[in-house]
Parts: C-alpha cells; sequence; structure tokens
C-alpha cells in the first residue's frame, strides 16, 4: 500500500501528470548496503538521480519508490518526493510498476537510483520515441562502446540493434562476435520508458529463461515478441554497484559540472 500521505499528494494534483520518472531505490544491497543513502560530495546518491531526472525537459513529475523510510526521509528533506513501496518485490521494475499503477499517466520512465552520473538528456533520448510513436510500448537508450574493455566486461551490457533501431538482442557477452568488418558495438544503460498500459502487463508476465540465464530483465520484454526501442546518446554513465564503483562515481562528480537541479524545491516538474 502506498502511504497516506502519497495518496494525499496525488489527490490535490490539479492537472494529471504525462510522464513521471520513478526511481526505485532498495536499501538493501548486497555489495554496497545503503547504497541509495551513499554520500557524494555532500549529497546522498538518490538525491543526485532525483535532480537529473528534475531537470529533463519532458519530465512531469518525478518520485523515488523505496523500500526504506529512511530513503524516503533524505528525499524529502531535498525537497523531492518518495514512497514506501512493498518490501516483497523481486526487481525494480515491480517497485516502479506498483507506483505507476496508483497515477494517471501515459509514460513511465524507470530510472535506476544507482545512477548518480546519468545525464538529462539520456532521460530525454529515452522519452522522446515514445512521444514520437504511439506504437511503441518500451523504450531505452545506448551508445557507441569506445573501450574494448566494456566490450569484454560482462558488467556492462551490450545490445545488437535493427536497422531501425530495435532491439534484436541484450547480452553481459560480448556481442555479436567479430568475424569480418567490425560493425558498431552498443553499450546499454538501464534506463526505460514505458506507455503505463504496458509496464504494468510487462510487471505481471512470468520471468523468462533468456532473462534468467543473463540476468537481463529487458529479455523478458523480447522473449514475450514486444519490441524495445534502442535511441542514441553521446552521453556515458555507470551504475553503482561496488565500493569501487562509488569510489569512483566521487572522483568523476567532484572533477566534473553537472547538469543537475540546483533546488529541487522550484518548477512544477519536480512534484506531482
Amino acid at each position: 500500500m502506498l502511504p497516506v500521505s502519497f495518496r494525499e499528494l496525488l489527490s490535490r494534483t490539479s492537472q494529471s501528470p504525462h510522464t513521471v520518472v520513478v526511481i526505485p531505490a532498495r536499501f538493501d544491497s548486497t555489495r554496497l548496503p545503503g547504497k541509495p543513502l551513499a554520500d557524494i560530495c555532500g549529497v546522498p546518491m538518490i538525491v543526485h538521480v532525483y535532480r537529473r531526472a528534475a531537470a529533463t525537459p519532458g519530465v512531469d513529475a518525478v518520485i523515488v519508490a523505496t523500500d526504506d523510510n529512511r530513503v524516503v526521509a533524505a528525499v524529502e528533506a531535498s525537497g523531492g518526493v518518495a514512497c514506501l513501496t512493498s518490501s516483497e518485490h523481486r526487481t525494480g521494475t515491480d517497485r516502479v510498476a506498483e507506483v505507476a499503477a496508483a497515477i494517471d499517466c501515459q509514460i513511465v520512465i524507470n530510472l535506476q537510483g544507482d545512477e548518480p552520473l546519468i545525464h538529462p538528456d539520456m532521460i530525454q533520448a529515452t522519452l522522446e520515441p515514445l512521444l514520437r510513436d504511439a506504437t511503441l510500448n518500451m523504450s531505452t537508450v545506448c551508445r557507441a562502446i569506445d573501450q574494448q574493455d566494456d566490450y569484454l566486461n560482462p558488467n556492462v551490457v551490450k545490445v545488437v540493434r535493427s536497422a531501425q533501431g530495435m532491439a534484436l538482442y541484450f547480452s553481459r557477452s560480448p556481442i555479436p562476435h567479430v568475424r569480418g568488418p567490425r560493425p558498431t558495438l552498443w553499450k546499454h544503460f538501464g534506463i526505460y520508458g514505458y506507455r503505463k498500459a504496458f509496464l504494468l502487463q510487462f510487471s505481471r508476465m512470468p520471468p523468462t529463461p533468456l532473462e534468467q540465464a543473463e540476468s537481463l530483465e529487458q529479455l523478458r520484454a523480447l522473449e514475450h515478441g514486444f519490441g524495445i526501442y534502442t535511441a542514441l546518446t553521446e552521453h556515458d554513465s555507470i551504475g553503482v554497484d561496488t565500493p569501487e564503483d562509488l569510489d569512483r562515481a566521487r572522483r568523476l562528480m567532484s572533477t566534473r559540472p553537472t547538469r543537475e537541479a540546483a533546488n529541487m524545491g522550484s518548477g512544477d516538474r519536480a512534484h506531482i
């Protein structure tokens, strides 16, 4: 159940948001406990992610969906919106679907809470195909791989695209296997745009063999015959899964300018 305060917030909305970013943030992490609250340049990681989502053109509302009151408190202390969700969810998508089901919206962006370096343009690139083509159910983003280490790293997900930009397959393995002329190799980022109705349908689908083999939830959509559009971006980002990732994110964010929302309390987009 969503907390009463969140339901009251929804009831006070004068206009239903068209596009909502929901950021799933599970407190417990095997490799990095308390990950959403990890300090990066004096700000909790989840707040960095929230601010970048709120700075994205075309986004009407941003909500953090979490299983821990400490994350709710950190987001609200910074002027953001957060809600408690079930602690029984298997995946972040299930957590996002719980929140989306309570909101009268058209498009839902699932933005991982461990992406403090995500650029607002990447969120916008995820949204635009859904605005442009009413037949699309799901979208994501990728960029050309320029580092051999990324191509070989199983923690960097690769995607093979059709000439029309649709995903053919996602893998942790180096795909495609190159024997002839080398094509463009694509690195995938774990941000997804959904039509709300499809998100709710997707969350009810049973896990599929390839999804379980690769531990990549998006393969469930492909195995069930649904297409995923892969928009291109020039930006890069890193997911924070380990203490080493956290150290790298801290170094990067302390040495280069970022395009964050400086004040989460201003502007209608940051709140429902």
